[in-house]
């Protein structure tokens, strides 16, 4: 007989970075919980708003550097709901966009695990919003797809490179810094422009946030030069060309709604 969880586990998202970015039903999850088991990528901006008390467990993960593996992150989850604990599962962006959400949540109702997914504001509409950049605009763009240039144990990259290589869509690329050359020249060779406007965004919507921008072909040696280390998103088509003229985004003050937010933490 299968015993009987008296806890439950949130899969909450906690946005790209800003917290302003962060929804209603997160920041009530977060404030509700007994623990939260966070990621790497969730920003300390975040994290302040986790209340005293309330038991923080790392489980960051980086390209080939983890300090959980995913089959401890889920075994921990099932401990914890097992425990009676309200369990906060905190993840950069969505759960279920590259965020391996969908295998944690699996995982809980195969062992009877109540859980509840709160989506998160992925990176691809963020901080390509953050940099200026439309991800669909009337007779540019008609299409977006979201895919990852990364794949788990570092296996090769299977890419249907002539899918991928439309120049009436935008490409968005998650974890794909470390394979920028490679994802470049297989577009090109797959017939997409090698003066296509793309840009490479460092920790987008957050003060540190930087973009490159370059044509396709030239991008991978001017994201080298200008030392970007991860979360890198790369976006490459038509409505790239846009960033400039729509970049509104200033880094070096947080906007105002954050500044409020950080504030009223701070005093409570």
């Amino acid at each position: 007989m299968q015993r009987q969880a008296t806890g439950k586990v949130f899969l909450v998202g906690a946005g790209p970075g800003d917290p302003g970015l962060l929804t209603m039903r997160a920041r009530e999850r977060i404030e509700q919980a007994d623990v939260v088991v966070y990621d790497r990528l969730v920003g300390e901006a975040i994290l302040e708003l986790i209340p005293q008390g309330t038991t923080r467990i790392a489980a960051g993960k980086a390209c080939g550097k983890h300090s959980m593996r995913q089959e401890e992150i889920n075994e921990l989850l099932v401990s914890l709901a097992f425990r009676g604990r309200r369990v906060v599962r905190l993840k950069g962006g969505d759960p279920f966009v590259f965020g391996r959400g969908s295998e944690e949540a699996l995982y809980l109702r195969r062992h009877g695990i109540p859980f509840e997914v709160v989506p998160g504001v992925t990176a691809a509409l963020a901080c390509t919003a953050y940099a200026g950049i439309p991800l669909t605009h009337r007779g540019l763009s008609r299409a977006v797809h979201l895919v990852t240039g990364h794949f788990r144990d570092d296996q090769p990259l299977r890419i249907d490179w002539q899918r991928l290589a439309d120049p009436e869509a935008t490409l968005v690329i998650y974890m794909g810094l470390g394979n920028l050359e490679t994802l470049a020249r297989g577009l090109i060779d797959a017939g997409l422009p090698a003066e296509t406007p793309a840009a490479a965004i460092e920790r987008g919507t957050t003060l540190d946030q930087q973009v490159v921008r370059a044509p396709l072909e030239q991008l991978p040696a001017r994201v080298q030069a200008a030392l970007l280390r991860p979360p890198v998103l790369v976006v490459i088509g038509r409505t790239v060309a846009f960033s400039e003229r729509l970049d509104w985004f200033v880094p070096e003050a947080p906007p105002e709604a954050w500044q409020d937010e950080i504030g009223a933490h701070t005093a409570r």
